[in-house]
């Protein structure tokens, strides 16, 4: 099947999906570019180039690029150093040339060594954040703008502070609205009958009520009539000669300034690192289990954000939010991204004026229920049921990526996770047993299947603390693979130690593959591999008495 013919073939589906997407992106696009001090339109720029130019470059089926709040402060900040925003597009067109040589170097590898559960921490951190941030606007407080993640934010409070602040600031036609857009979005998939009006997704009959309602409370002169300040506000140019004064191009001159070149490089890092957590997690969410080209993905990156400079946008990265909302819609194929995009750049050609009525109430009920998709309690039982091996990266995760970002965020769960792997390396690298017999004692220490440098402290400390005139045997039948340092560590205990302490050792299972068949015993001058030949010898009986093993050990 070709390429065209995959794109349309769900097409009645990606459509509706990518007009929720649409609605979503829309005022966020528009929220990160004024709180990264750009131009409103550039926002859009972005999200169109995400849509339509990465949708199609890239292999996933699921995940939405855009603008990311995650890259705000960075954007404010270098706009700020670099004086005009015109040499930061230089650096936001060199941070996409840098992606791209990122992909052909096959840097998007290192999405494989993501933990699970740090990547469903992060997502359920992002679901919390989604809810604590749209609340004030389905209640009417706008004071922050749309798409801030951060919990400290500009104007000095935080996500807390604002939540507490919505008393003051309430507006009863907000409310109302929010309160009808969550019935419809929650009956929408509820009821049968409005379950095959697939075509129609439940976003759009919610946003063009919430527009019609306050239409008919501002006919009316209701005191329940939404501001201007509580909708959508997306620049409108009045003619052909103001659109194109929009369109800003890079300034090439500043290909000579190193701060530019500062800018770029931790802008490619930052915006790579970001894509490759939201392409893993948006896999996860894709209930046909398909998985993306993660290389591939940075090239598609890069691409756009070099497009995206040409036309003055800014930098852009798969983001999770819009991919959340992609996936729960219903998308089934890359389709719906480029719809979404499609939509963009039609929209704010031809009906800025319409979409300037959204009421954002509405839009906080379409993302509240998001972020209650990527946090559902299921998610905090699933973990908790796999023991705190799992649950604690996971809630760390979470709780660091909402007080925090998301980048610091997945740092720590990975750490966590390590120290974890590292923890378990150590006390699951053998296992030990101790079984009574007629004439005495046999201790057991059998081997796991991968026994790496980091075992040497533990086994070494249980050979140290091994009692006088015990018998031992060393069990590595399931041994796949041992390090030198333990093979070195067994070597020396039983040539030395085991002999001044009259602790009788037996080695089973050991392979001529662990390279020390020339390994010399100083004590009687045979080699290692004779130890092992005899512990194979008795490797056919199930167990041997006490005479027998030292009979046995004897005559080595």
């Amino acid at each position: 099947m070709s390429k065209k013919n995959n794109l349309f073939a769900n097409l009645k589906s990606d459509f509706a999906s990518g007009l929720v997407v649409f609605l979503v992106a829309l005022p966020l696009c528009l929220g990160i570019a004024m709180a990264s001090g750009a131009p409103l339109f550039s926002g859009i720029i972005s999200g169109i180039i995400g849509g339509i130019v990465v949708g199609y470059l890239s292999t996933s089926h699921i995940s939405v690029s855009g603008p990311a709040a995650g890259l705000t402060a960075i954007v404010l900040t270098a706009i700020t150093d670099l004086g005009a925003f015109d040499i930061f597009l230089t650096a936001v067109f060199i941070a996409g040339l840098v992606q791209l040589i990122l992909g052909f170097v096959k840097a998007g590898s290192i999405s494989n060594y993501f933990p699970t559960n740090v990547i469903e921490g992060m997502l359920a951190g992002i679901g919390i954040i989604i809810i604590l941030k749209q609340l004030p606007h389905a209640f009417g407080y706008d004071n922050d703008f749309e798409g801030d993640q951060a919990f400290s934010q500009i104007d000095g409070s935080n996500t807390f502070s604002t939540l507490f602040s919505i008393f003051d600031y309430i507006q009863i036609g907000s409310i109302v609205i929010t309160l009808v857009s969550m019935v419809i979005l929650i009956s929408w998939d509820k009821v049968p009958f409005l379950k095959k009006l697939k075509l129609v997704p439940g976003a759009l009959i919610a946003v063009a009520l919430g527009v019609i309602l306050n239409e008919i409370f501002i006919a009316s002169g209701s005191a329940l009539a939404i501001g201007k300040e509580h909708l959508v506000s997306l620049p409108v140019p009045s003619s052909f000669e103001e659109f194109k004064a929009i369109i800003v191009t890079p300034n090439l001159s500043g290909v000579m300034n190193p701060k530019v070149w500062v800018v770029a490089l931790t802008i490619a890092i930052v915006a790579s690192i970001e894509t490759l957590l939201s392409i893993e997690a948006a896999d996860r969410m894709d209930v046909q289990k398909r998985y993306t080209d993660t290389n591939m993905e940075l090239k598609a990156q890069g691409i756009g954000n070099m497009v995206s400079s040409l036309l003055g946008g800014l930098p852009l990265t798969s983001v999770i939010v819009r991919s959340s909302a992609n996936s729960n819609s219903g998308a089934k194929s890359k389709m719906s991204t480029i719809i979404h995009g499609s939509l963009l750049l039609v929209s704010v050609l031809a009906i800025p004026v319409i979409l300037n009525k959204i009421p954002l109430a509405t839009l906080a009920a379409i993302l509240i229920l998001v972020g209650y998709k990527l946090a559902k309690p299921a998610t905090f039982k699933h973990f908790w049921e796999k023991g705190k091996y799992q649950f604690v990266p996971f809630i760390a995760t979470l709780l660091a990526v909402v007080f925090l970002d998301l980048l610091k965020g997945v740092t720590l769960g990975i750490i966590i996770s390590i120290i974890f792997v590292l923890k378990g390396n150590l006390k699951r690298a053998y296992f030990f047993r101790k079984e009574q017999y007629a004439d005495g004692d046999v201790i057991h220490i059998d081997l796991a299947q991968e026994v790496s440098f980091l075992n040497k402290a533990a086994i070494k400390q249980t050979l140290n603390h091994l009692p006088e005139n015990s018998k031992v045997i060393i069990d590595a039948k399931d041994t796949v693979y041992i390090a030198h340092d333990i093979l070195d560590l067994i070597h020396e205990f039983k040539t030395t130690r085991a002999l001044d302490n009259n602790i009788k050792v037996k080695l089973k299972g050991f392979k001529k593959a662990y390279h020390l068949e020339n390994s010399i015993d100083t004590q009687n001058h045979v080699t290692i591999e004779h130890y092992y030949d005899a512990a194979k010898r008795v490797m056919v009986k199930k167990e041997v008495k006490d005479e027998e093993f030292l009979k046995q050990e004897n005559s080595n």
